[in-house]
This record gives C-alpha cells, structure tokens and sequence, in this order.
C-alpha cells in the first residue's frame, strides 16, 4: 500500500560536489533496511486502507526525516560536519501529507559535544532549509493554509519544530527569532532541565519556572504550538495550565501500560485533553512496550493507542511516531548518555529488538496503522481523527493567521 507523492528523485545537496563541498558518508537504505513486515489483512479490508489513506490528511505529529550512515560508529564524524542528509525517497512512499520534522538537535555537534546549542541550531536549520529549496515535494508549511496544500498537490507540508527550548538560554526574543526562522512547534524541555523547567530525567521535578512561564506565554502569542513530550510530569502539567491554548504530548504513551519516565500518567494525559490538546503516541525503539507486549512492535504501540484513546477520548490522540531511516538502536546506543535514554527507560525490563516490527521507519509506519484500524473495526470518521483531523483542530487554535 503506497501512495507516492510527486518525487523527481532528488537527494539531499546533489546541487553540491561530494568530496569538494562536504565529506560524503556511505547511507543507510531508505527502503528495504531490514524485512518490511506488513500487518496481515483480508483483501476487503486492504482495499478499505488504501481508500482511508488516499481520501484522509495524515499527519506524522513527530518524526525524524534524518538518514543515518549504514555504519551508524561513524554517527560522531557525520554529525560533526552538520550536513544531515533528508530521506526524500522514503517519504515519498510513507502515505504522509503532514510531518512535524524535529531535525537532529539534540545531537548538533559541531560547535559541542552536548548538542542543543544555539548556533548549531541555527546551522542545523539552515543547513535542510537550504537542502529543502532545491526540491519540490516537501515545502515549508508556516501557516494553515499551508497545511491544507499538500494532499491536493501530492505534496508533504513540513512543519519545522524542536524537540525543546533549550538553546534559547535565558533570552526570550530567541523564541521570536526561531519563529521568524520557521519553527512553528516546540517543545519546552528535553530529558534534561534547563531555564523553563524540568526534564523528564530528573529525580525532582521542580515545575515550570518562571522564565519558563514567560516563554510558553510569548510562544501563545507568536502562534507557535507548544509540546511537553520531553517534560517531567509537573512541568507538563504546568505548562498545560498556563498556556491559554492546547498543547501537544507530541511522542509518548500510557505510564499506566509501561512504568518508565518517558510515558506520561494518567492525571497528565487527562489534563492535555481537558485543555483541548492532543497525544501523539511513540514508537522509538524499546519506548511504547507493555506488560502483555514486551517486544517493541505494533502490537504494543497500538495497546497504548487504544489505551490513550479509552481514558481521554478519540478526539485527543493522535501518532508521533519519532522514527528515522536507519539503525535507530543503534543510535540510541551511540547516543545514551547524552541523549538520557537508559535513564528514562528505568522501572521495567524488557528484550531488546534490532528494530520495531511494522514501525521501523517513516515509510512503513501509517500504511500499518491504517491496516491495524482497519482490521479492529475502527469507524471511517474515527480513524480520520487520529490520522490527521485533531492535529489540525489544534493547530487551527494555536497558530497565528
């Protein structure tokens, strides 16, 4: 099941000379990385999917369009030299007409090794917008209208956003410079603290601060959305009640289905929806896990779907899937101790995968939710709500005209 978008073939900065303009490194495979595992449906029900994809907005509420090097030891090298490669081909088969890109910031190192700098950021930005202007199929989407173009046109809108606020430091115009820029969603914290408030690593979550009370204000006021994926529990309760519009839990799941830092609580869950907000639920490897799935695959992320669906409403929940092209285990491991992930995985154990079976990358995984709805007996209307249609009641609120 595929619905291709208007690919000419491009890959990302073929307009430069390899070796001349930039070190070139030898990439993982877009499609066909590892066995694709398609999820089992009657012929009827297959028919019905292909329809559910091709007439409804789907909306990826987070994810990585990043290509890692097919040797992911060499991510270090790569990341150093700031020119991360897009992967065009894979999108162009995933069914998305919508993706919130979160770029790679939390592992910008060219001017440091602790990523979430303010001017590798920029760089960062810069560097794939420049890579974006030399193609057709993605553009930028920064208002929302913008959003509505791209399944008429056989496009994909590309939302800009960051994963936290980090690099802003203590300077609030920064917000207004990253929205000037492009970013049109951002969230207010990684796993660490920083100035706004608590990440979901720590030990004591001090809540949102005060400065951070002045950003999630002024993000409200830009027409920026706000998300709280990566925020302590307090901080994201916090931030759901002083912002005066809806906010994102753009990549989590159910804390009461897997008791680790990275899923969210009952009582968190329920104050985002109250407020109008939306859940995108995550599939990263070894994230979205239960007690009756305790290896990562669709079976278990779709157990949280359904539990987030049940406790607040089919009119809050959403996908964000945060996967990318590449050995994303891999990564992680390259990356754990910076990017906190053995930390927010305490509290249960669990197998670990070589990858997430029906959810590996961008390409593969709505064509499989649809099928796994499909097959649940989900109504028409309900499954066109959580591909795309509360992403866009959200945004519709919280963006500037």
């Amino acid at each position: 099941m595929r619905q291709k978008k208007t690919y000419d073939g491009y890959n990302s900065f073929q307009y430069l000379e390899p070796g001349a303009d930039y070190k070139p490194f030898k990439l993982a495979k877009e499609i066909g990385r590892v066995e694709p595992y398609i999820v089992p449906v009657t012929p009827e029900q297959e028919e019905e999917a292909q329809r559910l994809l091709e007439e409804n907005i789907v909306i990826s509420l987070h994810d990585h369009l990043f290509v890692t090097p097919e040797d992911v030891t060499q991510i270090f090298d790569y990341q150093r030299h700031g020119r991360n490669w897009t992967g065009y081909e894979g999108l162009s088969v995933s069914g998305i007409d919508i993706i919130f890109e979160n770029f790679m910031d939390g592992t910008a190192m060219i001017t440091s090794r602790a990523g979430w700098k303010w001017t590798d950021i920029i760089h960062d930005i810069g560097i794939r917008f420049s890579d974006f202007a030399h193609q057709e199929m993605i553009y930028r989407a920064e208002t929302f209208d913008d959003l509505l173009r791209a399944k008429k046109e056989g496009k994909v809108a590309l939302v800009a956003t960051l994963e936290a606020a980090t690099a802003i430091e203590n300077e609030i115009d920064r917000v207004d410079v990253l929205y000037g820029l492009g970013i049109r969603c951002m969230g207010i914290t990684y796993s660490e603290s920083n100035a706004l408030g608590s990440g979901l690593r720590e030990a004591k979550d001090g809540g949102l601060t005060k400065f951070g009370q002045q950003v999630v204000r002024r993000m409200n006021k830009l027409g920026m959305t706000i998300d709280t994926a990566h925020c302590g529990d307090q901080t994201t309760h916090d931030t759901i009640e002083v912002s005066e519009k809806p906010v994102f839990i753009t990549h989590s799941g159910a804390q009461a289905l897997w008791n680790t830092n990275r899923m969210k609580p009952d009582w968190v869950l329920k104050a985002c929806a109250e407020k109008g907000g939306v859940i995108g639920i995550e599939a990263a490897p070894h994230t979205t896990l239960t007690q009756k799935h305790k290896e990562h695959s669709i079976e278990s992320f779709m157990e949280h779907f359904e539990y987030v669906a049940n406790l607040v409403g089919i009119d809050h929940a959403a996908f964000g899937p945060d996967t990318l092209f590449g050995d994303h285990v891999g990564l992680h491991h390259a990356f754990a101790s910076q990017l906190s992930i053995s930390e927010t995985h305490k509290g249960e154990q669990f197998e670990e995968v070589e990858y997430v079976k029906g959810l590996e990358n961008p390409a593969e995984v709505f064509p499989n939710v649809i099928r796994w709805l499909v097959k649940h007996g989900y109504s028409r209307e309900d499954i066109a709500k959580v591909l795309g249609l509360n992403v866009l009641r959200v945004l519709k609120e919280t963006w500037a005209r």
